[in-house]
């Protein structure tokens, strides 16, 4: 789906990105290379990953900061519910809308590994909750007050307090791994829904018709909200290792042993790019509004999927609510569907 398919200027679907925070200086370093390049491509929004229990507070509200004050993309800040009190989550959604973060992505969170998962959740006991905290921290505060000016440390003016304006939530289209059927994470997406949230980001899946028929089953139960798919361009078979094991999701078996057998690292990522492309060109071309790109802090392999489907910088940002984000209420998947025997039924 080639940005030059469509008429009337630049009528790109809207793209974001997710970064998580550095570990080092040498790391943050090379984000902030990253988060310049991915800029360039004029996305709608980056997101910035934020630890369970607040464990990354500090570095993640750094790269949000970095992103105010050096480009013009809107950050998106994660914020999750395990090990969170209300109090701590009310005032950590301050703080991100004192610094002027008006996104946020509102997620349940996962437990510290080896941790049982039904303990330390917190008071907040779904990503629901968390979004009606969200609104409801605004309806707090006052209207006004002071801002901080950027460029200049200590000044500032009095200004509208800034407010949140996007309230995200995941979706998982192979299904949540505590999700006993499919239906059960379509009930989940519309609570989020009702409870405030106005845009979803899908979690990992490897094959367009899972992302295409959960949003069929999504607009039939009533949901509204756009759907974005998030794509993984996998570019080294240790990171496809890494991420089924963290998920459960099966990778398509072919893609594995390509990987797997291909010794060449360049070559790799060539295989990687491939597949992420078409997966994307997939979901597009079936309705998706727009992709949301995991970019692993490496600008490299998303940008090779975006100008690989046509889709890399234009000149212009495209927002989620622009007529080209606009996605259907019935979606088809354009490529033939897999055998039953084929269909990825592991859970996440």
């Amino acid at each position: 789906m080639a940005a030059s398919d469509t008429d009337g200027g630049d009528c790109r679907p809207p793209i974001s990105f997710e970064l998580f925070p550095p570990r080092t200086d040498a790391a943050a370093l090379a984000l902030g290379r990253t988060i310049d390049r991915l800029a360039e491509a004029k996305p709608a929004f980056i997101s910035v990953t934020f630890g369970a229990g607040g464990s990354s507070r500090e570095r993640s509200l750094t790269v949000l900061r970095y992103m105010l004050e050096h480009t013009d993309v809107e950050p998106m800040a994660h914020l999750t519910c395990v090990g969170s009190s209300h109090a701590e989550a009310n005032r950590l959604v301050r703080e991100f809308l004192d610094a002027g973060v008006t996104s946020f992505l509102a997620l349940r969170g996962d437990p510290p590994a080896g941790a049982d998962p039904d303990a330390g959740i917190g008071d907040l006991g779904s990503a629901a909750e968390l979004v009606q905290l969200i609104h409801r921290v605004q309806e707090e505060r006052e209207p006004f007050g002071q801002v901080g000016i950027p460029g200049l440390p200590g000044v500032s003016e009095i200004r509208d307090r800034p407010r949140p304006e996007r309230v995200a939530v995941a979706a998982f289209p192979t299904g949540h791994p505590r999700s006993r059927t499919l239906g059960q994470d379509v009930d989940a997406l519309l609570a989020k829904e009702v409870a405030g949230a106005n845009l979803a980001i899908t979690q990992l899946f490897w094959h367009a018709d899972d992302y295409l028929g959960f949003v069929e089953r999504a607009r039939a139960a009533g949901v509204t909200i756009p759907i974005l798919p998030g794509i993984m361009p996998v570019t080294t078979p240790a990171r496809l290792a890494r991420l089924t094991q963290l998920t459960g999701v099966e990778p398509p078996a072919q893609l594995a042993i390509d990987l797997e057998i291909e010794p060449d690292p360049e070559a790799q990522a060539e295989l990687g790019v491939r597949y992420a492309a078409e997966l994307a060109d997939g979901v597009l071309a079936g309705g998706a509004p727009g992709l949301h790109l995991y970019t692993f802090n490496r600008h490299e392999a998303v940008l090779s999927v975006l100008d690989r489907i046509g889709l890399a910088h234009t000149g212009t940002r495209t927002p989620l609510d622009h007529p080209a984000a606009a996605g259907s209420t019935t979606v088809h998947d354009p490529r033939p569907s897999r055998n039953a025997h084929e269909r990825n039924t592991t859970k996440r």
